[in-house]
């Protein structure tokens, strides 16, 4: 079970792995919030690979082993247009906020729902438009096709993890939100207390996690872990 953002780069390695070992791996990807009720009501998982906070809080619960945990990367927040769209500047905190406000429409992740976009809802309330901003928000997740509405044309601009846009046809990334108003979303790994197949998830989180690999987290909007 997975959160969206690491989805692409698995789309990539998962074949490899399954080739290299006879494994067979089946995705479930949903939103944060979604994942965690359906822990809660039950549902079970060999890994499950969300942010470093999500996994330190379901270590805690004992519904993953601390000892598997494995991180894989860091993703930022990054701002997209559709392609051949005018690039808005946002080149520093004043410029994304004049962005925003000239904006026809804006989309990103629903607050509660994802880190993405509870960061979001903050950062419209601290460059105080929250107010100006609520009648063109759009609020729809990546894996609920909010990514794709700026494809379309059906949305101005886009802000989602740069791993939820990198190589997606008909879209432009501008770049990273200014530092100062970014979030680094550290992404990782931990095998299931209760994993049916705790050897096979074990080695899917190393082939994951190895060296030889990093090149493609990197080219699906993830830097390399740093500790």
């Amino acid at each position: 079970m997975s959160g969206g953002a690491p989805k692409e780069v698995f789309a990539l390695l998962a074949p490899k792995f399954e080739q290299q070992t006879g494994n067979k791996v089946k995705f479930a990807y949903a939103v944060i919030t979604e994942l965690r009720e359906k822990l809660g009501a039950g549902a079970t998982a060999d890994v499950l690979v969300l942010p470093a906070p999500v996994l330190d809080s379901l270590a805690k619960d004992g519904k993953v082993r601390a000892d598997s945990r494995t991180t894989f990367g860091t993703v930022v927040v990054s701002v997209v247009v559709k392609e051949g769209a005018p690039r808005p500047d946002i080149s520093s905190q004043a410029k994304f906020r004049d962005a925003m406000l000239a904006a026809r429409s804006v989309v990103h992740a629903t607050p509660g729902k994802t880190p993405s976009g509870t960061h979001m809802g903050k950062v419209m309330e601290q460059l105080g438009i929250a107010d100006a901003m609520a009648k063109k928000i759009i609020l729809k997740p990546a894996l609920d096709g909010g990514v794709q509405l700026v494809a379309a044309g059906q949305a101005e601009i886009g802000i989602y993890p740069a791993s939820e846009v990198a190589g997606v046809e008909g879209l432009i990334i501008v770049g990273p939100l200014p530092g100062e108003i970014n979030l680094e979303i550290v992404y990782g790994a931990a095998i299931a207390t209760d994993s049916a197949a705790p050897n096979a998830a074990s080695a899917f989180v190393k082939f994951m996690a190895a060296p030889e690999n990093r090149f493609v987290w990197k080219e699906g909007g993830f830097e390399p872990p740093t500790n």
